[in-house]
Order: structure tokens, then C-alpha cells, then sequence
């Protein structure tokens, strides 16, 4: 891979080619040249009048030459001993500096080491390294803006100027089969170190389209360049997901370490699943594919501005593993689980079921805000796709993302903000606002959990608490039918239905899935979970955090019960 890729906002930095031991190289290098040149090529179209003062050539190569060898003497030498007509106006020198600065620091930025490839770095120290080309990008930027102020600055901010993250890459050790090989030169993330709170801005805020069955294996004709693509090994739940992406779409992928383990070397012995993401095959398509003969089943996402938004990496990757799992006749949940310790000692389980905007993790953050005297804790399991299957005689829930997407929108002002130290956001200016954050250990996210309530989370009618449902079978027909009040996470508008309100598995093998559903939901009934909805107003006029606090209060007294 070469030692700098860039395209659009993304800059990935290869230090096993090219590693930056100071300022001096750093201004020599490749990757300066090219952003002092994509910088004037911004300053031409959003503004000019800086734009002239810097371009002084007709000639861009010349342009940027100067503006590097003024780069050079301003680090060096005291102000007072240059002679450059750039100084003539110090203003506009001054804008400019500051100007290419945050046009860098507003690139997704990520530098990479090989593992025991190439005479590099050694990939033992790539935390450390990355470090310290944050350091001398941020020496650099002080030391030439305070020779032009002649001053030194009375406040100093420590802000990410090298990179937001970095990553270590290694060949693939484990086993693909034959039919796969055309996937064996892609690099395979070995390590990931993330500078959070990362801030996101990608170009699409939302979800179109359903994903469906294709006829022909997308890896048929495929022909990926190692130096424009990367492998995330995920382990979605119980399962191991090769997630191939195109390097233009890395931090959507990088956002995954939030949400799925990455899977050690060991653990890559051979996918269950495989992921393509970013795939240029021009059909503008998100689809699957079940290769019977290896057991493998196969998403693929076409390039394109919209799957830059990370609800299409995610849900591709869970609707695979739904798929899968079916397969070993466990049952997908669109949902969320919390376990609660009441103040007796009893503990309970309770799960929540329903589509994007339903309310599930609002309810679960209204329940853990009213822990008083009766919850001395709670623990959140899994917030947005998990499985229940029978062993022993008994219902288990187990999870499968270690992390939570959820939206700013509907959560308590102050939640996002509480694990602001590791999250990653998305477009937190904008409606349908996302938020990545970890939540549980991934041991603990597949033991299995015993459940003691299951819920419909309800979010289009205007009753309040929660309603416990006569039979299995009334159940069964609320949670089918997969209604709510859409809240602009996707296409839809007001009010939809989804069977089992799981387009992500569940609704393209609905027979089998019904076929699940009535063993599950008999099980539960002959094990007395309790089987209701919970009212969350989320689609209501009334909708707010009081709404939510009367759920969650129904909630409560029926576990008391």
C-alpha cells in the first residue's frame, strides 16, 4: 500500500512506507504537497480573495512549492530575518496558516502500520508513534503561527492535530475457500486505536431501501486492490464476520470497534460471514447471498455517497448474521435487553422488542434514570439486535453488538454526554443525530441471559405503562404485525408495519422466522415470562422524557409483583 491514499475527506497515512520522525520531513513529504494543494483548490471555489493572495504563479505546482518553502523558513528562522513577499500582508498570512490548519484537522485522518512487514515502524509502537506525529503536527502549526503573531499564545489546546485514529494491519492467517481467494491480499486490521471523542459528518443521515436475496455470489468477478481495501474481523454475537471495506468508507469501518469486538488472529481461522462494503459494480445495490456449499452467507453494498451514513454497514452485517442464526433455529430480535437487580435481591431480565424509533433503548435509559430504592442496578445487555433460543427447557437471550447506535434525538440531553470520553458521534448537528457507544464486554454480551418480560415496544398509541398481554398467541400478533410510528431514521414516513419489526433477517425468511416465533413464544408462555407492550409516546404529540418515566414506572411495578 502506498505511504499516502486521499480521496474526497479521507487521508490514510502509511508509516511502514513512510514514517515521520520530524517537522523537517513532515514538510517534505508527499502528504504536505497534497494538502496544500487540495487547501487552494477549496480556497478557489469558497474564497477567492485568499485564494489570489496566496496563488501568485498561474502554474499550481509552483503555487505550492512557494507556500512549502515559506512553510520551511517560517518554522526556522525568526520572522524579523525572512524576506518573502507572503509577509507583506500579514493578515491574510495569518488567515492562511489558520485556514489550511482546519481544513486539515476537519479530514478524516488515520495512519496505519504493517505488522511485521516492510523496514518501518515496528507495529509494537504504533500508539506511541502516532502520538508523536500528533505532537510534531502541532509543533509545527504553534511554533509558524506565533513567529507571523510575534507572540506567543495565552491559551493552548491539545487537540488532535495529527490523526483521529490509527491502525495496525497484517496479512490474512486463516482459511478461505476457493471460491473466496479473491479476498486473500486484502490487509486485515490487527489493531485499532481511536481518538474519541470523534466527531463524523458524513453525507447521508439515514437509511433507504431494504436489503434483498440476490442469485449470484457477489465475490464471482470481483477484483479488489489490496491498496484500496481493508479487512474488519468482527465477531457479531457468536458468529465471525469478514467485513471487507473500500478505504473510502474507513471510518464508517473504524466506528465498528465501538460496536463489534474485533476478532483476534486466533479467532480468524474461517468467516461465517463475509461483508462487502464499497463495492464498485455500479448496480447501486444492498444484497445478500447464501453459499450453501461453504455455509457462508455473503452481504454486498455498492459504492456510493448514501452507505456512507453507518446504518447500512451495520444492518448489512446484521442482517447476515439473522440470517445465520436462523439457520441454527435461534430466534432474531430487533430489540434491547436489561437486566435489573431489585432491592430484595431478586433479578430480572426484561427485553424490548421493536423497529428503528420505537422507543427500546428510551425505555431502557428511562428505567435505569428511575433506579431508586427498589433498583440497586442495572445492566444493560444488548440495544439493538439480539437472539433467543431454547436450551434445557429454558428461554436464553444473548446479544450480538457490544455497543450502542443510537439517536441524540430521543435520549435524555445528558446520556450521550456521559460517555462522551469514548464515543463517537455522527452529524450531532442534524436531525436523526447518532451516537456510537461501548456498553458491554463481548464475553458477556453471548453468556446466555434468562428472561423474565417481553415486550413490545409501542410507540404509536396514546395509552400509558404497559399492558400484559392474555395469551401467547395475542402476543404473537402485535409482535408480527411490527408496527410504528416512523421517526425519520429511514425512507418511511408516520405510520408503518415490519414483520417482527426486523427487516433485518426475520422479514426475508418470514416463514421460517413464524416458524421460530411460535415455538419461542409457547416456550415462554409455559415458562410464565411475561408477554405485554410498553407504551413509549415516541411517535405521540405527547412524546418527552415524562412519557417515557410512565413506562418506565409500569415496567416497574410489575416486576415487583
Amino acid at each position: 500500500m502506498k505511504a499516502i491514499y486521499n480521496n474526497d475527506n479521507i487521508v490514510l497515512i502509511n508509516f511502514t512506507e513512510q514514517y515521520y520522525e520530524s517537522v523537517d520531513e513532515i514538510l517534505n513529504g508527499k502528504n504536505f504537497y497534497h494538502v496544500l494543494k487540495s487547501y487552494l483548490g477549496y480556497l478557489r471555489q469558497h474564497n477567492y480573495a485568499l485564494y489570489k493572495w496566496a496563488a501568485k504563479h498561474t502554474d499550481e505546482h509552483a503555487n505550492v512549492t512557494d507556500l512549502i518553502h515559506l512553510a520551511k523558513i517560517l518554522y526556522i528562522f525568526d520572522l524579523r530575518e525572512i524576506d518573502n513577499d507572503y509577509l507583506g500582508d500579514r493578515k491574510s498570512l495569518i488567515a492562511f496558516i489558520e485556514g489550511v490548519y482546519n481544513y486539515w484537522r476537519k479530514l478524516q485522518r488515520c495512519t496505519m502500520v504493517f505488522k511485521g512487514n516492510g523496514q518501518g515502524l515496528n507495529n509494537n509502537f504504533f500508539i506511541e508513534a502516532d502520538t508523536k506525529y500528533n505532537q510534531l503536527i502541532l509543533n509545527m502549526y504553534r511554533r509558524i503561527e506565533e513567529n507571523v503573531l510575534r507572540r506567543k499564545n495565552n491559551v493552548y489546546r491539545q487537540l488532535n492535530a495529527g490523526s483521529n485514529a490509527s491502525i495496525v494491519v497484517r496479512s490474512l492467517s486463516g482459511f478461505l475457500p476457493m471460491e473466496y481467494q479473491v479476498l486473500k491480499n486484502v490487509p486485515v486490521i490487527d489493531s485499532v486505536m481511536l481518538r474519541t471523542p470523534l466527531l463524523l459528518h458524513p453525507k447521508c443521515n439515514k437509511r433507504e431501501g431494504t436489503f434483498t436475496e440476490r442469485e449470484t455470489n457477489p465475490v464471482e468477478g470481483l477484483n479488489l486492490d489490496p491498496d484500496k481495501w481493508l479487512c474488519y474481523p468482527a465477531k457479531v454475537g457468536k458468529l465471525v464476520c469478514f467485513i471487507y471495506f473500500h478505504i473510502d468508507y474507513l471510518f464508517s469501518a473504524l466506528s465498528m470497534a465501538n460496536l463489534f469486538e474485533l476478532a483476534n488472529e486466533s479467532e480468524c481461522t474461517s468467516p461465517d460471514l463475509i461483508v462487502i462494503f464499497g463495492n464498485e459494480d455500479g448496480k447501486n445495490e444492498i444484497t445478500y447471498y447464501y453459499d450453501r456449499k461453504n455455509n457462508i452467507y455473503v452481504g454486498n453494498v455498492s459504492y456510493g455517497w448514501k452507505i456512507e451514513y453507518f446504518g447500512y454497514l451495520k444492518k448489512m452485517v446484521l442482517t447476515v448474521h439473522n440470517l445465520m442464526m436462523m439457520r441454527y433455529n435461534y430466534l432474531p430480535l430487533h430489540g434491547s435487553m436489561i437486566n435489573v437487580t431489585l432491592s430484595d435481591g431478586r433479578k430480572k431480565g426484561i427485553v424490548f422488542i421493536g423497529d428503528s424509533g420505537a422507543g427500546k433503548s428510551e425505555t431502557i435509559e428511562a428505567l435505569q434514570h428511575l433506579a431508586n430504592e427498589d433498583i440497586i442496578d442495572s445492566e444493560v445487555i444488548f440495544d439493538d439486535m439480539g437472539a433467543l433460543h431454547i436450551e434445557n427447557g429454558n428461554i436464553y437471550a444473548t446479544g450480538t453488538e457490544i455497543g450502542a447506535f443510537v439517536r441524540l434525538d430521543d435520549l435524555d440531553k445528558g446520556s450521550a454526554y456521559r460517555e462522551m470520553d469514548r464515543s463517537i458521534f455522527f452529524n450531532p448537528e442534524t436531525s436523526n443525530a447518532r451516537v456510537v457507544i461501548p456498553v458491554i464486554s463481548h464475553e458477556r454480551l453471548v453468556t446466555n441471559q434468562p428472561v423474565d418480560f417481553f415486550l413490545y415496544a409501542n410507540n404509536y398509541e396514546e395509552e400509558y405503562g404497559m399492558h400484559i398481554f392474555k395469551s401467547w398467541q395475542d402476543a404473537k400478533a402485535v409482535f408480527i404485525e411490527g408496527k410504528r410510528f416512523a421517526l425519520g431514521t429511514t425512507q418511511e414516513i408516520g405510520v408503518s408495519t415490519t414483520f417482527f419489526a426486523n427487516p433485518f433477517g426475520p422479514m426475508q425468511e418470514a416463514e421460517h422466522c413464524e416458524t421460530l416465533i411460535d415455538e419461542m413464544f409457547a416456550k415462554m408462555e409455559e415458562n410464565g415470562i411475561v408477554l405485554g407492550e410498553v407504551y413509549t409516546h415516541l411517535g405521540c404529540r405527547d412524546k418527552g422524557v415524562e412519557t417515557l418515566r410512565k413506562a418506565a414506572q409500569g415496567i416497574l411495578e410489575e416486576i415487583k409483583k
